[in-house]
């Protein structure tokens, strides 16, 4: 039907001066049912017949005010034609169509289909530009006019649009509709900033304080719109932050050598799902490190924890400077954190008081150098903290008076790292004596610890062991050598083997690994080490063929050991040795066993291994405590007698040089490979003690006490103190490895059900949180696949998820979701490396990929709904009712995490889907909360994209849940299908 007709009978109603209702019927009778008024462009037609003169057709104007009343036209129609017209002069007509956007432009709706939706979003975009024209030329008309001395007229039709502006801004689902639009039309979204640009230039002059100020609000609404989503309120009503106290205490006590990046991403995103303001999130990081400080064991521990804060921290602040906003604001934060870290005194003067040192200089200091504070920052608080210190308790003793204190140590070592991996990249062979000059002043008091401690926290260990790995694979053979530089070589070998070895127990074997590369030749510490060297959870099989290799160069060792006053140099092959000796000292033993040999013989034997070079004495032990585990309690006796015997050292003057300091590694590395094999014997072996712990985490778990018991325990005491700290740490660690993942996450979870009060249960979340940062990857594919689908398919179960524990449910499951998903994509932790992964082949069988056979979790599901055959498989679900955003970018789903997510959030669409509520329901919407109280926005990366697009409609119907923002938060607004979905569920609220 041609639009023609139309206005033909619009112009006869008018000329017969019909009512509007009798219009109305009129109409209906010209036009019989089938196209819609919206297809016949009936409000752009009655617009334009409107809007014909010089002043509005009145008649004609209540005839489209009829029509939007009786719903006839759209309003995306109406808007649509309203931003049609241009002709700004004609004051009379622009006043008329503002009278008629206020009718509905604070409660529009669209109840169509998904397009239509779409259409109204697109239709508020033009109307908003039309208003932001139709105010500048107002405002033009007002200037004119005050120059002319009629300003009456001009600013009632400024204030006019305005109030419109106002009135259709003012609503939130308005703005969501608009940031729709805003995607899907992006240059008229540009118009639209470039119209409010000019706006503004007119608006500057403007004399009237009021139209100014509501011009302005207005403009603010609308550099709002892109950013709706990001906008979070912080908790202002907090001082302590146990997640972030956590984690740095984790990161400083277990994970020296992690990526910095890795950390700093960790933090980013605790304190968004937290919402912590930036000055008290650097506060608590720094409290972290003071408390980490103060209670680190001696030695090592301590030189790792000095590392870490002053090293470390400050790299990792640089790093979130460019994650926050611009460098001004967050200098400003830091500022802010130190001036409230001074008034913390009783901790500052304890960790003063520990390190010998004013530590708050030395970190002032730092952050100087790095450009975390200005200048005068730095001098202001230096002076305050100065000020502070008189008052402190005394600080120095007589004794540690001239002890320089480990933090100048640790920065002066930071540069000595890099000149020695200068020193490392020389040609060895040109002048092994300097190298050895070296290397034999790294062996001396704690100076190997510190490096390794700086090099750790600067991630240059890796660096540093790859080239000992060079030096040490270099050294393994010298032909035609005198007896001085065999020596030099022998002990070049054994310093960079024992130094390796050092660095794999401290720091973890991963450091010492290389990235695999095909057709390479395996150096041989690195074979050594992943075959021989007994660690934490490694079972080592004595009778492997690594054990065992060419029984000649076994049979000229145990010659060699027993028949020589003292250990030959030249020519020796040091890795042929190293991988003989464990199958020479089962020879050895043997024979002693057998009555071959005598007592005096085996001393002799053992000073020999042990006499020149120390490796040899490490590979012999590494075979000896492999070997203890396979025999009967009444076989041991002489193999421990053997280790006991290398571990002593050896008084005598014909040992090469730097023999003591070699031997003090030596006992570390043994005593550490032995504990493990010790403690399962209930044997004690004395070694040599250098007045240091140095395992000071090791056997924490009382004895004669089930697990489970230990467990509640230590996690009712971390939560009634309200932080973890590391000993508590390692303890968790140590059950986690015993108990597994399963059983860990399981019991803690059960903890957390049985608190009552809310300020309880919040600490537990954030503290469980922390804990749960141990394995997190693992740990939220038990609580997401295994133990939330258990308590919200089980009925008998749903009365543990009332509120608060519920709640806290909820906010610890999005939290662990939000965390693991950021993080799956990078390396696992050298930590997380050790333990066991759980094998992909568990999520495929709970989770198939197929659709052909329905899942546990669909099964469990159906047995709990009324009509069994709505969830009973997949496949008798229609496709678009599982259709998420996760497919359409087609996300891996052979991913355990990913397939995790996506059926959790399938259990989550049939709970809302069913005809059952309960506390399963509430639970639910708790954890949709919560997702998008954490989320910048659900779009492409976020755990959001598995949750199925009909879900949105049914989380409408929850009335805690029907707000514009929730759906824009929820649905994945970078897809054309998601921007549909979003606009029909916040045009129909």
């Amino acid at each position: 039907m041609k639009v023609v007709n139309l206005k033909q009978a619009i112009l006869q109603d008018w000329k017969e001066r019909w009512s509007d209702y009798q219009w109305a019927i009129n109409m209906k009778k010209f036009f019989p049912k089938g196209a819609t008024w919206d297809i016949l462009n009936l409000a752009d037609a009655l617009l334009e017949q409107a809007m014909i003169g010089p002043s509005p057709n009145p008649l004609i104007l209540s005839y489209l005010k009829y029509a939007i009343s009786s719903q006839m036209v759209s309003y995306s129609s109406v808007l649509t034609a309203i931003s049609k017209f241009d002709d700004f002069s004609r004051d009379l007509c622009v006043q008329a169509l503002l009278d008629i956007m206020d009718m509905f432009c604070d409660r529009l709706s669209c109840h169509g289909k998904a397009e239509e939706c779409i259409g109204l979003c697109r239709a508020l975009l033009s109307a908003l530009h039309w208003l932001l024209r139709c105010t500048a030329a107002s405002a033009e008309w007002l200037r004119e006019g005050l120059e002319a001395g009629t300003p009456a007229a001009g600013e009632k039709q400024l204030a006019m649009c305005l109030q419109r502006l106002e009135k259709t801004l003012s609503s939130t689902k308005n703005r969501a509709l608009l940031h729709i639009a805003k995607l899907e039309e992006a240059s008229s979204w540009t118009a639209i900033e470039h119209s409010l640009l000019k706006l503004g230039e007119i608006l500057a002059n403007l004399s009237n304080p009021q139209l100014r100020s509501q011009a302005e609000q207005c403009g603010t609404l609308i550099r709002s719109i892109p950013t709706m989503l990001s906008v979070h309120a912080e908790q202002m009503h907090k001082t302590g932050f146990p997640t972030v106290h956590a984690v740095i205490l984790l990161e400083g006590t277990m994970n020296l050598t992690g990526e910095t990046q890795s950390l700093v991403e960790q933090l980013t995103m605790v304190k968004r799902m937290q919402h912590i303001p930036t000055p008290l999130f650097v506060l608590e990081i720094w409290k972290a490190c003071f408390v980490g400080l103060i209670e680190s064991p001696e030695g090592t521990e301590e030189l790792k924890w000095t590392a870490f804060t002053f090293l470390k921290i400050p790299q990792v602040l640089v790093k979130l400077k460019k994650y926050f906003h611009g460098d001004k604001d967050f200098t400003e934060d830091v500022n802010c954190a130190f001036e409230f870290l001074l008034k913390l005194t009783p901790l500052l003067d304890k960790a003063d008081q520990r390190c010998n040192c004013d530590c708050t200089n030395f970190l002032l200091q730092e952050c100087g150098k790095q450009g975390l504070l200005s200048e005068a920052s730095v001098n202001n608080l230096m002076t305050k903290r100065k000020a502070d210190r008189e008052h402190a308790p005394q600080q120095k003793s007589g004794e540690n008076a001239n002890i320089q204190p480990n933090i100048q140590l640790i920065l002066r070592a930071e540069p000595t790292v890099t000149n020695i991996l200068k020193t490392m990249d020389a040609d060895h062979s040109k002048s092994p004596e300097g190298l050895l000059g070296v290397l034999g002043h790294m062996l001396s008091g704690k100076s190997l610890d510190l490096l390794l401690a700086a090099a750790a926290a600067t991630g240059k260990l890796k660096s540093f062991a790859r080239k000992f790995i060079n030096l040490n694979e270099f050294t393994t053979y010298g032909s035609e050598e005198s007896t001085k530089p065999a020596s030099v070589r022998a002990l070049l070998f054994d310093i960079s083997f024992l130094m390796l070895c050092h660095v794999a127990q401290t720091y973890g074997s991963e450091v010492i690994l290389s990235e695999s590369r095909s057709g390479a030749e395996v150096p041989f510490f690195e074979t050594w080490m992943q075959t021989c060297m007994p660690e934490e959870g490694k079972i080592l099989n004595p009778d492997h063929p690594c054990f065992r290799p060419d029984s000649t160069k076994v049979e000229s060792l145990v010659a060699l050991l027993n028949n020589s006053s003292e250990m030959k140099l030249v020519q020796m092959k040091w890795h042929e040795a190293c991988l003989s000796i464990s199958a020479a000292i089962l020879e050895i033993l043997n024979a002693w066993e057998n009555g071959v040999l005598a007592f005096e013989s085996i001393q002799k034997i053992t000073d020999n291994i042990k006499g020149k070079v120390c490796s040899l004495a490490v590979c012999a032990v590494a075979w000896l405590v492999a070997h203890v585990r396979v025999l009967g309690l009444d076989e041991r006796e002489k193999s421990l007698q053997m280790i006991r015997q290398l571990a002593g050292p050896l008084f005598s003057e014909n040992t090469l040089q730097f023999y003591n300091e070699r031997v003090v590694i030596m006992n570390s590395i043994l005593e550490r490979m032995c504990a493990d094999v010790l403690q399962q014997t209930a044997t004690q072996i004395k070694f040599p003690s250098t007045g240091v712990d140095t395992m000071p985490y090791w056997n924490l778990l009382p004895p004669k006490r089930p697990i489970k018991e230990v467990l509640t325990d230590i996690f009712a005491k971390v939560l009634e103190k309200g932080w973890v700290d590391s000993r508590s740490i390692h303890i968790f660690d140590t059950l986690l490895h015993m108990g597994g993942v399963y059983w860990f996450g399981n019991n803690l979870i059960k903890e957390l059900l049985k608190e009552a009060w809310k300020e309880h249960t919040l600490r537990a979340v954030e503290l469980l949180y922390s804990i749960f940062c141990l394995d997190m990857q693992q740990v939220t594919l038990v609580l997401l696949g295994h133990i939330l689908p258990g308590l919200l398919t089980d009925s008998s179960k749903w009365h543990s998820l009332m509120d608060p524990p519920g709640t806290a449910l909820a906010k610890l499951a999005v939290w662990c979701a939000l965390s693991s998903y950021s993080s799956h994509k990078g390396q696992a932790s050298t930590r997380q490396k050790k333990r066991h992964r759980e094998d992909i082949e568990d999520y495929i069988s709970l989770f198939p990929l197929d659709d052909v056979q329905p899942s546990k979790l669909m099964r469990l599901l159906s047995s709990n709904e009324d009509d069994a055959n709505v969830l009973s498989s997949p496949t008798d679900r229609s496709m678009s009712s599982s259709l998420s955003a996760s497919q359409l970018h087609t996300v891996n789903m052979r991913d355990p995490l990913n397939r995790v997510l996506a059926n959790l959030f399938l259990l989550i669409s049939s709970i809302l889907g069913s005809r059952t509520a309960g506390p399963h329901t509430q639970f639910v919407q708790w954890f949709m909360e919560e997702c998008v109280d954490c989320l910048e926005q659900g779009g492409r990366g976020s755990v959001l994209q598995f949750l199925p697009f009909t879900t949105v409609s049914e989380l409408v119907k929850v009335s805690a849940m029907s707000s514009p923002k929730v759906i824009l938060a929820i649905t994945d607004l970078s897809l054309p299908l998601g921007r549909q979905v979003a606009a029909k569920a916040i045009a129909a609220l």
